[in-house]
């Protein structure tokens, strides 16, 4: 993807001093394979009126999805929500793209079960609501903003919240290999950032793995076209990595994905080690249950600060 273009393209046309509502210019779809399922799959994305949240369809269920913490009902592997037997399953990279670009409103519509995988990443998505441009619609955009620190522990997984002018985010995680081992990143939460830095950052899975979560009925869709995969000695893709740490910038992205359900865009300092959807999932929850912890203001009173490169230590 030549992300020059397409930031030249997107024109970095929103006024984050005034953070409007927005919602996607023309309608976008997207096919591919479900990774779990590894059945083929299809959704359309079309611009929704103001305040209607990201708002899932399922046309063969005839039933509508709100995205939001309360949708969840599986979280092993992926993110799926529920509705009265409806299921829509893997939305977190999608859902990272629209909160990574600022996309508040739009209808998903969708024949089967599971989000395409497409590469692995959220680049793809972003990709495509670049090329239909985004709108902004004639309302404030409220953001939730922290203002008292709020920690969420659960076994080794800790998320907390702190009071902060911007939008930052420190990830942490360790795995046992000798490609990953300990590792830290940090971002601002810009719109350039994440289209440059977060979204190509693709999935990743160990070969011990693969027969395990077939015989359970996931990753049927996995392949070397969607997801790293990784032996005891080394990444097996023949086209290697596109970053050094594209592992944990894509459990950055994840975390962008999950947290997306709080249904507001968040004003503070986050820190995440060691999580996963379930303990991203229970800490979105924890914190909306903390009212005392944070205030719901309007997106003009949000203080961005200036972009910052990502930063790997």
């Amino acid at each position: 993807m030549n992300y020059n273009h397409f930031k030249l393209a997107y024109s970095l046309q929103i006024n984050l001093s005034v953070r409007l509502q927005r919602t996607i210019k023309a309608e976008i779809t997207v096919e591919g394979i479900g990774l779990h399922t590894g059945g083929r799959s299809a959704i359309r994305l079309k611009p929704a009126p103001k305040d209607t949240g990201v708002l899932f369809y399922r046309r063969d269920k005839n039933e509508y999805i709100a995205a939001n913490v309360g949708s969840v009902c599986e979280t092993s592997f992926a993110t799926t929500l529920g509705l009265n037997g409806a299921k829509v399953r893997t939305v977190e990279h999608l859902l990272a793209a629209l909160a990574g670009l600022g996309v508040d409103n739009v209808l998903v519509e969708m024949e089967g079960s599971e989000i395409p995988i497409l590469d692995g990443s959220s680049g793809k998505f972003v990709e495509k609501i670049l090329a239909a441009g985004v709108a902004d619609q004639p309302s404030k955009r409220p953001h939730m903003r922290i203002t008292k620190p709020f920690v969420f522990r659960e076994g080794d997984a800790e998320i907390s919240a702190f009071p902060y002018g911007g939008r930052r985010i420190t990830y942490q995680t360790f795995y046992p290999h000798r490609l990953l081992g300990a590792q830290q990143l940090t971002a601002e939460m810009e719109e350039e950032t994440f289209i440059r830095e977060i979204a190509p950052a693709r999935t990743f899975g160990f070969l011990k793995d693969v027969q395990y979560l077939r015989a359970h009925g996931l990753a049927r869709g996995g392949s070397l076209d969607n997801a790293i995969i990784l032996s005891d000695t080394g990444v097996i893709n023949p086209t290697g990595l596109r970053f050094k740490d594209e592992f944990i910038r894509h459990k950055l992205l994840d975390f962008i994905g999950d947290l997306s359900l709080i249904g507001f865009p968040i004003q503070g300092y986050l820190t995440a080690r060691k999580t996963g959807h379930a303990s991203n999932l229970r800490f979105a929850a924890e914190l909306l249950a903390a009212s005392d912890c944070w205030e719901i203001t309007s997106g003009a009173e949000l203080v961005i600060e200036q972009p910052r490169n990502i930063k790997y230590a």
